[in-house]
């Protein structure tokens, strides 16, 4: 019982703490606030009126964005725990397991949502930003992940 309370905190906090450094990288990137940021996560859920919504949607935004980043940590550190390669080399499996979130988000997720407004022009140099955002939180999800699953093995 023990390990999977830790290897839920371990998924709590690399999604607390990629997902509030995404948000960081988003808005750096797209040279924005992060509660313009956050408004337009919540735009996935409730469309174009989150640019009007204050506060309000800004806060739903946080909380979308975290839920999210925790489910994804979720998944990750139940992936940690059944594929040897994935605790063992924590690098490699997070920049690979960032590009997946990142074509998982793009082509499905995104796509899927009421997101909006859609970006008239993607250039190169923000689509490798948005890649390497990603390869970071999958990273900090990956060695954080680890951190859980020693302490649980060490406890």
């Amino acid at each position: 019982m023990d390990k999977t309370i830790d290897l839920i905190r371990a998924a709590v906090i690399a999604g607390i703490v990629a997902g509030t450094i995404d948000i960081g990288a988003a808005a750096l990137i797209n040279h924005v606030g992060p509660a313009l940021i956050l408004q337009g996560i919540a735009s996935g859920l409730i469309g174009m009126k989150s640019y009007a919504g204050g506060a309000g949607t800004v806060t739903l935004g946080l909380a979308l964005q975290l839920a999210m980043s925790i489910a994804i940590a979720g998944i990750y550190a139940v992936a940690a725990t059944r594929l040897a390669w994935v605790s063992s080399r924590p690098v490699s499996a997070g920049l690979a397991f960032g590009l997946g979130v990142f074509v998982v988000m793009n082509l499905i997720v995104v796509p899927l949502s009421a997101f909006g407004p859609k970006p008239a022009h993607i250039s190169l140099v923000w689509l490798l930003l948005n890649v390497l955002a990603m390869l970071v939180f999958g990273v900090i999800v990956a060695m954080i992940v680890r951190w859980g699953l020693r302490r649980s093995a060490a406890g």
